[in-house]
């Protein structure tokens, strides 16, 4: 069964006002076929607090130091985990689950690596199929054209806001592509983790810096992706 792409109206998803991390645009939609998904999804245990402070502790990158997360305020049904899950897409596909508010890499014989997220604000979901164009570690973040008609703070900022701890894209950034195409969706890392399940964005999805950082490192370019209706 195949499904049209939502394209929500574009709007920025900064808080009115002020630049932050908590939420951002990157945001049009473009048309593309969805699949229809039925995983068989269950926990293989949760991470217990000890492990959960090592996974998500302070990280020495390469050019900002990205600081350990305060996990009390994730609840633990985000921490990163293995998980059964049935699927016929081949080890690296990645499944944004808008839903339930979850990234999964198919890691093969029924296992995924399970990422907790934050996604789209009502109004600004989508759904469809796409894959990895390009990534970028500490990208540039430039506001779209639209954006600065809105809010015209932002337009200091229309050649593009450097990479670094402030730059609502994080550390690292994945690029979803349709038909060679930026679809101006991505896969980004945050640093507020009281935005894990959560809608705050305009249809980009957002991972925990250590998370994104592991799923970065282990994704490839052209890697599909398939971002599940909610």
């Amino acid at each position: 069964m195949s499904h049209r792409i939502i394209r929500p109206e574009a709007a920025d998803g900064f808080n009115r006002g002020r630049l932050d991390r908590r939420s951002f645009l990157l945001g049009f939609a473009a048309s593309a076929s969805a699949l229809s998904l039925a995983g068989c999804v269950t926990n293989d245990g949760g991470m217990s607090l000890a492990e959960a402070e090592k996974h998500y502790g302070a990280v020495a990158d390469k050019k900002f130091p990205i600081s350990a997360v305060d996990i009390s305020q994730v609840d633990p049904k985000y921490f990163r985990r293995t998980v059964n899950y049935e699927s016929d897409e081949a080890p690296g596909t990645i499944i944004v689950d808008n839903a339930n508010y979850f990234v999964y890499r198919i890691e093969g014989e029924g296992k995924a690596t399970r990422y907790g997220a934050n996604v789209g604000r009502q109004g600004f979901l989508w759904h469809g199929e796409a894959y990895i164009g390009r990534k970028a570690e500490w990208p540039t973040w430039t506001p779209p054209p639209e954006m600065i008609k809105r809010q015209p703070e932002v337009a200091k900022y229309a050649r593009g806001m450097p990479g670094g701890p402030e730059n609502p894209l994080g550390a690292r950034t994945l690029y979803l592509y349709q038909n060679n195409r930026y679809t101006l969706y991505t896969i980004y890392a945050t640093s507020e983790p009281d935005t894990i399940g959560t809608n705050l964005t305009s249809g980009c999805t957002g991972l925990l810096s250590q998370d994104m950082i592991d799923l970065y490192d282990r994704t490839a370019i052209k890697t599909k992706v398939i971002v599940m209706k909610a």
